[in-house]
């Protein structure tokens, strides 16, 4: 009898799990049924020379596939690595990521335009879906660069403006007067990281995926 202060365990015996559950023979699976077969022939009626030699062929042949799959995954990996690594040379070029629009939901938003020449004076246009200014902010006199501005979602009269998708764009004197534009989404990439598979540009302050670029000139 057990009382009901003691314990009692029980042990289950789980089914060990395969170890080759596709089922797939590799090179050395053959190899063993090859010797297998040998070492068990009948005495009386050995396994006759063509036989070897057929199944020795299909040995070699599946040897070759595999060092070729091999290959390939190597050279596969390699040239991954290789095209990260190309990318590097894109550092000091423009990457250009396809839109100048912003998303406005009732609260203010920063954005980045870079400007490739010296500013002596100019303005940064905020337009609406039908190409109309709503908005412009003053860029006063700097060098050139990527500069962060921030839209408070006012029209030019002061009132809020509906949600919604704008565009930025800007218009500006560089330092000899002559009459420049430049837009929102178009940076100089400053730098390259690798995370994992995946390549990421620095544009700006932020970090861009490669696949996002549409293009770099």
């Amino acid at each position: 009898m057990i009382s009901s202060t003691q314990q009692v365990s029980y042990q289950t015996t789980e089914p060990a799990t395969a170890e080759n559950p596709d089922g797939i023979l590799g090179k050395d699976d053959f190899m063993m049924l090859l010797l297998a077969e040998l070492q068990y022939q009948d005495p009386t009626e050995p396994t006759d020379t063509e036989t070897i030699l057929t199944q020795t062929s299909q040995l070699a042949a599946l040897e070759s596939a595999d060092n070729t799959n091999k290959a390939l995954e190597d050279l596969a990996a390699s040239l991954s690595n290789s095209n990260q690594f190309s990318t590097i040379a894109a550092i000091g070029k423009t990457a250009d990521l396809g839109s100048n629009a912003i998303s406005f939901d009732k609260e203010a938003t920063t954005f980045e335009v870079y400007y490739p020449t010296d500013i002596e004076q100019g303005s940064v246009e905020i337009l609406d879906v039908d190409g109309q200014v709503v908005k412009t902010l003053d860029v006063g006199t700097n060098p050139s660069g990527v500069y962060q501005f921030t839209w408070d979602g006012t029209d030019t009269a002061g009132n809020l403006v509906d949600e919604g998708i704008y565009y930025v764009t800007s218009s500006y004197s560089d330092a000899q007067g002559n009459p420049q534009t430049t837009r929102l989404g178009a940076y100089p990439i400053e730098s390259v990281k690798f995370d994992g598979g995946d390549t990421y540009l620095k544009v700006g302050s932020s970090y861009v995926a490669l696949e996002n670029v549409k293009e770099i000139y």
